[in-house]
């Protein structure tokens, strides 16, 4: 899949812009500030219909207007040209078009584009607390099949519902919220047991992905781990609900469950979170986000635009070639505030300044 083309309009310090892509390494360059990664957010966002800086969309739309739009020109491998547009809206509902058609629902959005950012921030998916992998872990499964997410979805939904439920009893438990927590308990056991074991399974596909994209970029054997593990697998979601019900009442919250879980990450039989170096850290969230794009290319049939954003001076020298040495195939964004080193050889430069390409090469 090739983005050819993206127009923003009221998009962050964007205006008024057009970019032109090529179908392999666009470089953007530009000093901090200018717009490189609110150019990355777009297209991230028209994908996944959410921020990878985690800003809500009143903080997309430009100061002093009340929407925003951002429209790609989509090429798929068979030949089909795609025109999406996403319009996002301070006072009402985002409005969604593929081909001018307009989509009943936004989410319908969802893999129609796909795109795979690294970021800075992505240092988080491995010193950063449980909530960042499970963000990681099931982003990609709704990359990998648009079924999960509204399996997500109802499970946040029952979740909340049911700590309400807890809330309310105020910590006591009687018959009328123990057979209200019977109900709550068998909906959340039978979404959050399939939730788990689709978790298990890409962890497991995942594994061997990650070691390999992580060797490659540290250039020396390594032994790479992830384990998802919750306790409540090995007995059952409606066994480890009932053990923890006292104890849920108490708190006042729902304690047990994938929305709790964590994957353990282990470089050299040790957990990366707190015995790995920043640069080893760093290393294994590029490979977390290397595998997992390449384990959507496989599957979907089309390769994500990979987006690439202020990477390279956060790696050393050595790290940052091999990176650029093993890009996978495909379309790449590769955004950067400073010089670009030679091994980078991309097929076009944009240069951005004040939310504006001020030249083209």
């Amino acid at each position: 899949m090739i983005v050819t083309k993206l127009e923003l309009v009221d998009f962050r310090n964007y205006r008024e812009a057009s970019f032109d892509f090529h179908p392999g390494i666009t470089a953007v360059v530009g000093l901090n500030g200018q717009g490189k990664t609110n150019l990355a957010e777009s297209m991230a966002y028209l994908a996944s219909l959410d921020s990878f800086r985690g800003a809500p969309t009143e903080a997309l739309i430009r100061v002093g207007a009340d929407t925003a739009v951002v429209r790609a020109t989509v090429t798929h491998p068979d030949g089909r040209e795609l025109l999406v547009e996403l319009e996002l809206s301070r006072h009402g509902r985002n409005r969604v078009q593929v081909n001018k058609q307009r989509l009943s629902r936004t989410r319908d959005l969802l893999g129609v584009m796909r795109v795979t950012v690294f970021s800075p921030d992505d240092l988080f998916l491995v010193k950063g607390g449980p909530n960042e992998r499970r963000r990681f872990l099931d982003d990609t499964l709704v990359a990998l099949a648009l079924k999960y997410d509204a399996m997500r979805l109802e499970l946040d939904r029952i979740v909340k519902q049911r700590n309400v439920l807890l809330k309310q009893a105020g910590g006591r438990l009687n018959d009328e919220t123990e057979i209200t927590l019977d109900v709550w308990d068998a909906k959340l056991a039978e979404v959050g047991d399939q939730f788990g074991h689709a978790r298990a399974v890409l962890v497991a596909r995942l594994t061997p992905m990650v070691q390999e994209a992580y060797e490659q970029l540290a250039d020396r054997p390594s032994a790479v781990e992830l384990r998802y593990e919750p306790a409540w697998r090995q007995r059952g979601l409606v066994a480890a609900l009932a053990e923890a019900r006292v104890d849920d009442v108490r708190r006042g919250v729902s304690t047990v469950g994938p929305h709790r879980d964590d994957v353990d990450l282990f470089i050299g039989g040790l957990p990366a979170r707190t015995h790995a170096s920043q640069g080893e850290q760093r290393t294994m969230a590029l490979a977390l986000r290397l595998a997992a794009h390449r384990m959507v290319a496989e599957k979907a049939g089309s390769t994500p635009v990979l987006v690439l954003d202020d990477v390279l001076s956060e790696l050393d020298p050595t790290r940052c070639a091999a990176l650029l040495h093993h890009l996978p195939a495909g379309q790449v964004v590769l955004t950067t505030a400073g010089v670009l080193p030679e091994a980078a050889h991309p097929d076009a430069i944009l240069r951005i300044a004040e939310g504006a390409v001020v030249l083209g090469e």
